[in-house]
């Protein structure tokens, strides 16, 4: 959906699709008719925007054969959805049983992860809507920190010069900007606002700059405006937000506090965990945190990445960090300008929570929900309706 900020800039609002497991074209075009369509129609929104997850075998099949990356836009627009950004970070693979580290890799030392985000970025310039010339693709953070060495900084800086002219060259052949995000996360080489600041200054701000998701900024003890403000003067643009809640745990040496949190220890993802007064320690997933030789003092609040719907509470005595979220919100489009004009919400773990959907309606409605308080979190922010989509309301 689209929302009109003070400023006069459209700001454009939907839903990640990584939450859906389909990695082919036909079930991405059912899994939208079975979810996207019917948050669409429970919204009463003439049109939804969808932050599209495409993995890479169908984003390489889409960009060597442009007629079906068309088709494909079409099948959006008669569905009333349109799609401004893409969600580049997972490779493929984002629903197998176990996903844990492998979601980092190929890493940006990789040819494969520049060939796939070229991919993206051919694809998401014949996806825009004609009356939109910037796109943006979330992407990873360089790679896992664990064994980064400079030969794969040198590599990743090589390749990204590579896709710095690519995008050149499609914005000449298509009048379109595509910009690439890449997304702080805990334990990745770019897991700080700091650090995102060291590695992104160099590049090229015409198409790199920041994807803000704000479940990790959460996760790291990061103060949201702090982070803009650091960000604005280091001239880095925060070119999408990734609308996002993380667990909070205020008493972890609560025995209760633990059975709780503890039932969020699921195989699939993996759960960074981070304690108030080191932020960059911490571990690298729940289990560890819990229990064994790495086990977290329960001296001060935990927090842990695992995206919980942004509208809803954890049951006692967890906590979500939706303040945390609002906080960024306001910082991002509160003033006079809006700092961001795309944003997703990303809830891509509904299928392991602890308690989670039953029925496909249930995820539509639980993915409607969060979208509607993000809708009015922002008009309490002062954004309205799209003067143009209110006019195309029947």
């Amino acid at each position: 959906m689209r929302l009109h900020h003070r400023s006069g800039e459209t700001v454009h609002l939907g839903y990640c699709t990584n939450v859906h497991p389909a990695e082919d074209l036909h079930g991405i075009l059912r899994q939208l008719d079975t979810y996207a369509v019917p948050v669409r129609e429970r919204l009463g929104e003439p049109v939804l925007g969808i932050g599209l997850w495409l993995a890479h075998r169908v984003a390489s099949a889409l960009a060597s054969d442009p007629g079906a990356a068309r088709r494909l836009r079409a099948e959006l627009t008669a569905r009333g959805l349109e799609v401004v950004t893409l969600n580049g970070f997972p490779y493929e693979g984002f629903h197998q049983p176990v996903v844990k580290h492998a979601v980092y890799r190929p890493d940006w030392s990789s040819p494969h992860r520049l060939h796939y985000t070229g991919d993206l970025a051919h694809v998401l310039a014949l996806l825009l809507p004609d009356d939109v010339a910037e796109g943006t693709i979330s992407a990873l953070p360089f790679g896992w920190n664990h064994g980064w060495t400079r030969e794969h900084h040198y590599l990743a800086h090589r390749h990204l010069d590579l896709l710095d002219h690519e995008l050149t060259d499609i914005l000449q052949r298509t009048g379109r900007t595509i910009r690439i995000a890449f997304e702080p996360e805990p334990g990745c080489v770019i897991e700080t606002t700091g650090q995102a600041v060291h590695h992104l200054s160099g590049l090229d701000p015409d198409h790199f700059g920041l994807c803000l998701d704000i479940c990790h900024l959460a996760v790291a003890f990061e103060d949201p405006e702090a982070a803009v403000a650091e960000l604005d003067r280091a001239g880095i643009g925060v070119l999408k937000a990734q609308v996002s809640c993380a667990l909070h745990t205020g008493t972890p040496a609560d025995p209760a506090t633990r059975r709780a949190l503890a039932a969020f220890d699921e195989p699939r993802y993996l759960h960074q965990t981070r304690q108030a007064g080191r932020p960059q320690g911490g571990t690298d997933d729940l289990p560890e945190a819990l229990a064994g030789p790495t086990a977290l003092s329960g001296g001060s609040p935990w927090r842990t990445h695992f995206h919980i719907p942004v509208h809803a509470d954890p049951a006692p005595p967890l906590a979500s960090t939706r303040p945390v979220l609002q906080r960024a919100l306001a910082a991002l489009l509160g003033g006079e300008r809006a700092r961001t004009r795309h944003l997703d919400v990303e809830t891509y773990t509904w299928s392991v929570l602890p308690e989670p959907p039953r029925t496909s309606a249930d995820l539509v409605e639980g993915i409607a929900a969060e979208l509607d308080w993000t809708r009015r979190e922002l008009a309490r922010l002062g954004l309205t309706a799209s003067p143009s989509l209110q006019r195309r309301r029947p």
